[in-house]
């Protein structure tokens, strides 16, 4: 399902930077790299003289979980507490979950920084509690309702509609946990491997839309030498961890070095949770091409099957 022909990626890359150009300001070529053989790092910059993300694929695959495993009780493992936890976390991988997929990125197999979690406040590593509210929604929700009646009746994963490492917020799976920047005067745009959506951020000061998308209503800014990105205006079919239409996300990415991009968001819905919540994961500069995701909005043989399976669970 992920990789085709080169072809097919090249067209989309080259549809995305041609569709860029088109809203009006070209898109700036790219500033020139230094060398990482140790030479003193000078900050890569547009023409504009914001931080050049472009030319690189930014690759944020890791082990480290949103949210802190039960028993562990510190933000950051030992060398030896991280070798043990990678070990025995891959052993469980291989043995219950790989279902066959053999493109696992090789960040999926260590720790970011040795990491337990990827959520930095609370401190706990935990996503705050549910308001009494959403906690009643909650339990609505798990309810048995039997529904395998139609399409809409599955994930959006399933659907090949969303998946949330090609999302707002970025979260990490075991695969195509790959990011390309397009950098224009007016606008950034996202292009993810996974789903290969491409997220167009205006950058020119306009207020947000009113349309709910499924990756929410985007605007950004730089601060100092850091991308800031809001995102309101989520669809109500998205969510994250139990958000609803009210979610709201700020994003940053920093450049570190050379070869590595900070990001952090921060998950305000006052409607789901008591406080805010914000998480960090590093992303890393590779050489790799980024290749068409061949799930196409719908997934129809798939979905046609499942639903021919659940009608023939029906028969008595």
């Amino acid at each position: 399902m992920r990789r085709t022909v080169l072809t097919a990626a090249v067209r989309t890359h080259v549809a995305i930077t041609v569709m860029v150009a088109c809203l009006g300001t070209g898109v700036w070529a790219q500033s020139a790299r230094p060398a990482t053989s140790g030479h003193p790092w000078t900050m890569p910059r547009t023409p504009a003289g914001t931080p050049d993300f472009q030319g690189a694929t930014w690759n944020f695959a890791t082990m480290t979980p949103l949210v802190r495993p039960a028993g562990i009780d510190k933000p950051v493992l030992t060398e030896s507490e991280a070798a043990t936890f990678e070990k025995q976390f891959s052993e469980r991988q291989t043995a219950t979950t790989n279902n066959g997929y053999d493109w696992w990125d090789g960040g999926a197999a260590h720790l970011d920084h040795r990491r337990s979690s990827l959520i930095i406040d609370p401190a706990d590593g935990q996503v705050p509690p549910l308001t009494v509210d959403a906690q009643r929604r909650a339990a609505a929700r798990r309810r048995p309702t039997g529904t395998t009646d139609g399409p809409e009746d599955f994930a959006l994963n399933t659907r090949c509609i969303q998946f949330q490492n090609g999302a707002t917020p970025l979260l990490p799976s075991p695969y195509n946990n790959n990011l390309q920047f397009i950098q224009t005067r007016d606008f950034v745009v996202l292009s993810t491997e996974n789903i290969h959506d491409a997220r167009i951020v205006p950058m020119d000061g306009r207020p947000h839309g009113v349309v709910p998308r499924w990756m929410g209503d985007s605007r950004g800014r730089w601060e100092r030498d850091t991308l800031v990105i809001d995102t309101i205006h989520f669809s109500s079919h998205t969510s994250l961890r139990g958000s609803d239409e009210n979610l709201h996300i700020v994003e940053r990415f920093r450049l570190i070095d050379a070869d590595t991009l900070e990001y952090q968001f921060t998950a305000d819905d006052s409607t789901v949770w008591v406080r805010p919540w914000t998480a960090m994961l590093t992303l890393s500069r590779t050489n790799d091409v980024m290749y068409e995701f061949a799930c196409h909005e719908g997934n129809f043989l798939s979905i046609e099957n499942m639903l021919r399976i659940a009608r023939r669970a029906e028969q008595p």
